[in-house]
């Protein structure tokens, strides 16, 4: 049913504006409130952004499992710098508080950026649009990591994404990324199904892209085959994303040499 009133907004040229007010209406709901240690809690409007809900307890637990989802993987003693690529309103990167490099975020929101720079002062927080670039030099960072990022995106963003992080890499540096993989055909219809087990990409709503109505769905074969394109293929763990729950985790590594 839900589908079904999506696509007459869709035909009606509704969908844009009947998805904002949706997240109006979320983050309008009444909630206890919560304190916090360290950084304050972002506005309700923010964290709905983020995430598609406002609850402060899910918001704090979700971004310390996917914290610790990338400590599992890569190994953060190694990092100097760091990039929350699709950092949002400091979801994740809040935890990166006491790390003794450089931390630096990006998004295309203004307003979770300006909320970023205000209460998250240890962290470089500058702003992207929709596609490339970023304001980085290149090989700036050793990790890079895009949390429920590539889930939202068309496939031809995607792979402008995939480069220009590649940029920002130094040799040898991490590219993490989650996707919505094989735990997720159940969501899908038929004919999406039979895409996604040839190896195709596929993408919902792509009249949305970057919103949490976009939605992406990678098959493994996509990934070795166009998402891993440049990269060495360090990983794949299924379900993986602690804090992205039942999303799989992606590790890529940019090679050491140009022959890859």
């Amino acid at each position: 049913m839900k589908r079904r009133l999506l696509r007459l907004l869709q035909r009606a040229g509704l969908i844009g504006p009947a998805f904002r007010a949706y997240e109006i209406a979320v983050a309008l709901r009444p909630a206890r409130v919560r304190s916090v240690d360290g950084p304050p809690l972002p506005p309700r409007r923010l964290m709905v952004r983020v995430a598609g809900t406002a609850d402060a307890d899910w918001f704090l637990r979700s971004g310390r499992a996917a914290f610790d989802a990338i400590a599992a993987n890569v190994p953060i003693g190694e990092v100097e710098s760091v990039l929350d690529f699709g950092c949002g309103c400091g979801r994740v990167l809040r935890y990166w508080e006491e790390h003794l490099g450089t931390v630096a975020g990006s998004d295309r929101d203004h307003g979770a950026v300006d909320w970023c720079r205000q209460h998250l002062p240890f962290a470089h927080v500058a702003r992207n649009d929709l596609a490339p670039p970023l304001q980085f030099a290149d090989e700036s960072f050793d990790l890079v990591y895009a949390l429920s990022v590539f889930t939202h995106l068309t496939g031809d963003l995607q792979e402008a994404w995939r480069d220009e992080l590649r940029r920002v890499l130094r040799p040898g540096g991490r590219l993490l990324v989650t996707t919505h993989g094989r735990s997720y055909l159940p969501r899908l219809e038929a004919d999406e199904r039979a895409r996604f087990e040839h190896g195709d990409l596929v993408v919902r709503w792509t009249e949305l892209p970057g919103s949490n109505l976009c939605s992406a769905y990678h098959p493994e074969a996509y990934v070795r085959r166009t998402l891993a394109t440049g990269f060495e293929l360090v990983t794949i763990e299924p379900e993986g994303a602690r804090g992205n729950p039942t999303q799989d985790v992606v590790v890529l590594r940019r090679p050491l040499s140009a022959s890859v």
